[in-house]
């Protein structure tokens, strides 16, 4: 089954071609039953790292002509590139890229507004079954995604909503903040290497939950900040995904810093890097705090779409490709809705 997605830009139905879509759908097929050892070697960080290695660090063997073909065939932007895009002659260093971001990837002038963390295809949801978003679990499990360990913050972001943003290999593969606030918490939970693959995410239960991953408490209610509550953001590892590097910048990719509970941070900043491969990026919103954008709520349910989401959750569910720091929703004023937000 083809997967298909909305470019925001266009409004015009995309077909992705999902990298590695045989290798991803055997690993993924009954092996998990008839041959467990060899499906949980996979998703190990050993052999993450080490598929990781090979298919990245090799350097092209005619650079920097074999990595503008690459470049080309995956519709990378060299002018987009911060610095000399000749020294991108290895898979990783593309991956790894620096952009222009200040300047190409613009943020709503609106203070409350919330921004999209990575350039991505994102979906949105709601963990309060009587919303119009209300998606049963299957992307994650909600208490497991946080840790079942941390009930202050379970309780905190009961009922609230969520978008998923999925990192594709080609994508610029730095996070940048959603909103602007102050860190109350990060802590690190160990797991799989699951891929992020739409069709493993459909065959595999609550994948990114299973996953290692970083999660961030954000307080937007402060000085300055945004205004939508507290923010939880879940940095998501996958296949090939080896590290999540915190790496706080101010201003382009200056003096980079670790995230820490007590600093504050502007909105639209680099924040982390993925290393290379595709990986998700979750930002939970508590009940009522976040009105999505219409777009994205609009092309979520078109029918006549073929995603693999709609398949695997019983109704449409179409991803919308969205830019780093473009809105994605704002927060809502006393008795708006969160259903029907707008930038």
């Amino acid at each position: 089954m083809k997967h298909q997605y909305i470019d925001r830009k266009t409004r015009q139905v995309r077909t992705e071609t999902l990298k590695a879509d045989p290798v991803i759908s055997a690993i993924y097929s009954p092996m998990r039953e008839n041959a467990s050892f060899l499906f949980h070697l996979m998703i190990s960080a050993r052999m993450s790292s080490l598929i990781g290695a090979v298919s990245y660090d090799l350097p092209f063997l005619k650079p920097p002509s074999d990595s503008k073909r690459f470049l080309s065939a995956h519709g990378i932007d060299l002018s987009e590139v911060a610095g000399d895009p000749s020294k991108l002659d290895t898979l990783r260093k593309i991956f790894e890229r620096k952009i222009r971001y200040e300047q190409l990837r613009p943020m709503p002038k609106r203070a409350d507004a919330v921004v999209s963390p990575a350039d991505s295809r994102l979906l949105v949801g709601s963990f309060f079954k009587q919303a119009a978003l209300f998606i049963k679990g299957k992307f994650f499990d909600f208490k497991e995604l946080i840790g079942r360990d941390k009930p202050h913050w379970l309780d905190a972001f009961d009922q609230g909503s969520f978008a998923v943003t999925r990192l594709t290999p080609d994508k610029y593969h730095y996070n940048h903040t959603p909103v602007a606030g102050t860190v109350l918490d990060i802590y690190e939970i160990d797991g799989h290497f699951h891929s992020c693959n739409p069709g493993a995410v459909v065959r595999e239960v609550t994948p990114y939950s299973k996953n290692r991953r970083v999660v961030t408490i954000i307080d937007t209610d402060v000085p300055g900040g945004t205004g939508c509550g507290l923010v939880c953001m879940v940095e998501v590892v996958a296949m090939m995904i080896g590290k999540i590097v915190q790496c706080y910048s101010k201003k382009g990719y200056e003096n980079p810093q670790p995230v820490v509970p007590g600093l504050f941070m502007e909105k639209g900043c680099p924040k982390s890097l993925y290393r290379p491969g595709s990986s998700t990026t979750i930002v939970i919103f508590q009940k009522q705090r976040i009105c999505f954008s219409k777009d994205l709520l609009e092309n979520q349910v078109l029918t006549g779409v073929s995603s693999r989401f709609s398949a695997g959750f019983g109704r449409p569910l179409v991803e919308t490709e969205v830019t780093v720091r473009s809105g994605i929703g704002h927060a809502c004023a006393c008795g708006e809705t969160e259903t029907l937000g707008d930038l």
